[in-house]
C-alpha cells in the first residue's frame, strides 16, 4: 500500500515526538552506536527477541508488566522508595528503553556493560517495607520476579496486539533469549521456555498482594499519566490494554475492573489500532520511499 505523500510529513512528525519521549536526548546519539557499531551482537537478527521488543505491542507490554511487577511487596516498596518514578517518569522510561535497545540490538560489549551498571545500581537499593520487611534490589529472587512478569507481559502483549505473532518456537525462543539478558543481570536459572516460565510465576503467587503504593501506582499509571492532552485518548487504548493482559487475581488485586465483553468488543479493537498508529509513525523512513510498505 503507497503512502500518501501529504501523509509523509505527519508520520515523520509523529514518529520523531514519539522516539523523542522515549528514548530521550541522546536518544539519536545511542541509536547511532547500537545499530551503526560493527561487532558481535548477543543475538542475531533472526532470533524472536528483535521482533518483540521491535514492535509497537511494547507499549502496552511495558505498561502491563509496571502493574504486575507492582504485586510483590518487595518490589514495589523498592520502586517507590528508589525509582523516582513519579518525579521523572519519562526519565525512567527512557533509561529503560535505552537499555532494551542495548540488550536486544547493540554491541555485545554494550550489552555486558548496560548490565553491569544496572547490577551496581542495584547494589545500592535497599531498605525497609512499611511493615519491617527488608529489601534488596540485588536480591536474586527478587529480579527474578521482576524478570518474569517483563517477560511474560511483553510476549503477551506480541502475542496479542504484535505486527507478527511468533509461533510456540517462537514463544519459547523469546523466552530463552531473555533468559540470557536475565543471567548477565544476576539471575540464576531463569526460565528458558514457556513451561518454566508459567510454572516459575506460579511458584511466586504465595508472595504477592496489592499494598496502598501498589494501588496508588496503579491509579497513577491508569488515570493521572504524565501525557499532554492530545496523547491522553490513546494512552487511555494502551491503558486499557495492558489491564487487558493481566491475570485476572491480579486485576482484583488492583481494584481494576474487568469486563470481559468490553474487552472483546471495545479494548482489544483499541489496542490493536493504537499499536497500528504507533507502528506506522515509527517505521523506518525508507519504507515512504519504497511505497509504505509494511
Amino acid at each position: 500500500m503507497r503512502l500518501s505523500p501529504s501523509l509523509g510529513p505527519l508520520r515523520d512528525r509523529m514518529g520523531e515526538a514519539i522516539f523523542a519521549r522515549v528514548a530521550g536526548p541522546q536518544g539519536a546519539r545511542n541509536r547511532a552506536h547500537i545499530h551503526g557499531t560493527p561487532g558481535p551482537r548477543w543475538f542475531g537478527p533472526e532470533r524472536p527477541v528483535r521482533r518483540v521488543h521491535g514492535d509497537a505491542s511494547m507499549f502496552i507490554g511495558g505498561l502491563a508488566a509496571l502493574l504486575l511487577q507492582s504485586l510483590h511487596p518487595l518490589a514495589m516498596a523498592a520502586v517507590a522508595a528508589h525509582s523516582g518514578f513519579r518525579g521523572d517518569p519519562w526519565g525512567r522510561l527512557q533509561r529503560t528503553s535505552t537499555f532494551l535497545a542495548v540488550t536486544t540490538y547493540g554491541p555485545a560489549g554494550s550489552a555486558q556493560a548496560a548490565c553491569d551498571r544496572v547490577r551496581a545500581v542495584h547494589e545500592q537499593v535497599r531498605g525497609t517495607t512499611a511493615d519491617g520487611l527488608p529489601y534488596a534490589a540485588s536480591d536474586p529472587h527478587l529480579l527474578c520476579w521482576v524478570h518474569i512478569a517483563e517477560v511474560d507481559c511483553f510476549l503477551r502483549a506480541h502475542q496479542r496486539y504484535g505486527a507478527r505473532p511468533l509461533d510456540d518456537a517462537g514463544c519459547d525462543g523469546y523466552v530463552a533469549d531473555m533468559a540470557r539478558i536475565a543471567t548477565a543481570l544476576g539471575i540464576p536459572d531463569p526460565p528458558a521456555d514457556r513451561a518454566g516460565l508459567a510454572d516459575r510465576l506460579a511458584a511466586y503467587r504465595g508472595e504477592l498482594r496489592a499494598t496502598p503504593e501498589a494501588r496508588s501506582t496503579a491509579r497513577y499509571l491508569l488515570l493521572r499519566p504524565p501525557v499532554p492532552l492530545v496523547a491522553r485518548v490513546p494512552y487511555g487504548a494502551v491503558a486499557a490494554s495492558a489491564v487487558s493482559l493481566l491475570p485476572p487475581w491480579a486485576a482484583r488485586a488492583l481494584w481494576l475492573p474487568r469486563l470481559p465483553v468490553a474487552e472483546e468488543v471495545c479494548v482489544r479493537p483499541l489496542g490493536t489500532a493504537v499499536t497500528a498508529g504507533i507502528r506506522w509513525a515509527m517505521a523506518p523512513r525508507r519504507e515512504a520511499a519504497d511505497g509504505g510498505r509494511g
